[in-house]
């Protein structure tokens, strides 16, 4: 079989760089092994304006926001699937500390922050009021994944497997994979990017996340809330997600005891209404060091690349850098400097 690009992996990064190639007339076929514990089969989908305690507003906002609701807007209208709705963030104060910074951030006219007096005592406990992030978006990757590979199945462009490196080779004018021959191979392959023979010199700071899948009847679906963590509406009725931890040293990538009964209690103190958990889940998230994404080729073997390294902010993220690494395969257009992965040149060349 021969492609012009091989993508390895079909999370969120392998699916928006599929779409956009195939949106430019790119051949290309995917490998995708389905695991079930990938962070983007686990993730809530939340696109967050701001971040911290801080309120600090996340790199590119003014940018990366408008340009990741009209990228899934337009892929669900391609596969005709909801695939990403508004769900302005809910963030009960825990203390009167964060009340004031979102004080603080209203008066400097902060576009992301505001102050809402609603009462929601009928089904919160709190005591310092409510402040609104907005906007915020969910990506509904349960959808928006399966839809996609269903329709690279359809296209015969999906191989279901594992990919096996020793199968890889490359050669005067690409790669070969079995009896595949590309010229160009992009590692979308999220965790696993930290051993892959040609990029494990990146400083990857892989991290461990979890998260419960709870039914709460009688919960609005129309907003995400917080209160320390983040109580997100999945699409199914009635359905949320409550998550996340971040472990830098773990053991395994398995669900723990000590997350699902923290996380409980939690819950039990702030929800009035009865809830039910229906699945605990777990996955290692591809972070980096500087939290910044690693796009384009190996500086050595221009034909092998990479969409990898978005960590939590992948749901944002991917969209817009799979269009830019489409763009330099098609147009020769440049990837942005803090992205662009020969900023670690020298380590690669090692």
């Amino acid at each position: 079989m021969q492609t012009d690009v091989l993508i390895i992996g079909q999370g969120i990064s392998g699916t928006f760089l599929s779409y956009y190639l195939q949106k430019a007339g790119v051949n290309h076929v995917v490998i995708d092994d389905n695991k079930e514990d990938t962070p983007s089969k686990i993730a809530a989908g939340i696109i967050n304006p701001v971040t911290g305690r801080r309120l600090v507003t996340v790199w590119m906002a003014d940018e990366i926001l408008p340009f990741a609701w009209n990228a899934y807007q337009e892929i669900g209208s391609f596969l005709q699937v909801n695939a990403i709705s508004q769900k302005n963030i809910l963030d009960f104060f825990p203390n009167p500390f964060m009340r004031e910074s979102f004080i603080k951030k209203k008066a400097e006219q902060d576009p992301y922050i505001d102050i809402t007096e609603e009462d929601f005592s009928a089904t919160f406990n709190y005591e310092f009021g409510v402040g609104v992030i907005k906007p915020v978006y969910t990506a509904h990757l349960q959808t928006l994944i399966p839809a996609w590979r269903n329709y690279l199945q359809e296209q015969n462009m999906l191989l279901s497997e594992t990919f096996d490196a020793a199968a890889l080779h490359t050669t005067e004018n690409g790669i070969s994979y079995k009896d595949i021959t590309a010229t160009k191979i992009i590692f979308c392959d999220g965790a696993d990017g930290s051993t892959n023979t040609f990029f494990k010199n990146l400083p990857f700071a892989p991290n461990k996340g979890e998260a419960l899948v709870l039914s709460i009847p009688g919960l609005s679906q129309d907003y995400v809330y917080k209160k320390g963590m983040l109580l997100a509406p999945l699409q199914e009725p009635n359905t949320f997600w409550i998550g996340s931890n971040y472990l830098w040293d773990f053991s395994d990538d398995k669900p723990s005891e000590q997350f699902y009964n923290n996380t409980l209690q939690q819950l039990q103190h702030f929800l009035k209404i009865p809830f039910t958990v229906e699945k605990h889940l777990a996955g290692v998230r591809p972070a980096t060091v500087e939290r910044r994404p690693f796009v384009g080729f190996q500086p050595r073997q221009p034909n092998i690349g990479i969409l990898n390294g978005m960590g939590t902010k992948g749901c944002s993220l991917a969209p817009y850098f799979a269009q830019q690494l489409t763009n330099n395969i098609t147009k020769a257009k440049a990837i942005s400097p803090e992205a662009d992965v020969n900023r670690y040149a020298k380590v690669l060349s090692r």
